[in-house]
């Protein structure tokens, strides 16, 4: 599995969860995860 699917998956994880906070960095995690499939790393 690719680290971008990781990071993505991850991302979507920390998003759904009902803690404060977590709704932010799950955006910004997911956000990475796109861009580092993007730029292909």
């Amino acid at each position: 599995m690719r680290a971008s699917t990781l990071l993505i998956a991850l991302g979507v994880l920390l998003f759904v969860l009902p803690l404060p906070g977590t709704f932010v960095v799950g955006a910004l995690t997911v956000l990475a995860g796109v861009a580092v499939r993007l730029l292909g790393v």
